[in-house]
């Protein structure tokens, strides 16, 4: 099961990052849940409000992924268009069913590389 999480996951993400929006309806489920402050819950009304959404033409940089039975955790870096440094981002996928359930995130801004002399990444 862990393994099928991160492929799903995976497999989303990389057809997300290359413009392919539509993938969502796909891999969320009808009844999907948000737990990041502003975002809409529901398929097609978080499916909606990410279309317009910084991460929707953003260049994503995938760092690493972490997946058991119900959970996966993907590491990435968002740089969109005219911000090199662009934002850290931690999603948390619930899944349940090979449909992804619920979502969290965290997001963090890149700042200047002397304040970070271990990376961020």
């Amino acid at each position: 099961m862990a393994q099928r999480n991160r492929e799903l996951v995976l497999h989303g993400f990389a057809e997300f990052a290359a413009g392919n929006i539509d993938i969502l309806r796909t891999l969320l489920h009808e009844g999907f849940v948000e737990h990041s402050p502003g975002n809409p819950s529901g398929r097609e009304a978080f499916i909606e409000f990410i279309a317009q959404a910084p991460v929707t033409g953003s260049r994503l940089v995938l760092k690493r992924v972490i997946a058991d039975d119900e959970y996966a955790v993907v590491h990435y870096h968002m740089v969109p268009p005219g911000d090199e440094r662009g934002v850290a981002v931690v999603d948390i996928w619930r899944l349940e069913n090979g449909l992804i359930t619920e979502h969290w995130d965290v997001l963090q801004p890149v700042p200047e590389p002397a304040e970070i002399p271990n990376g961020m990444f």
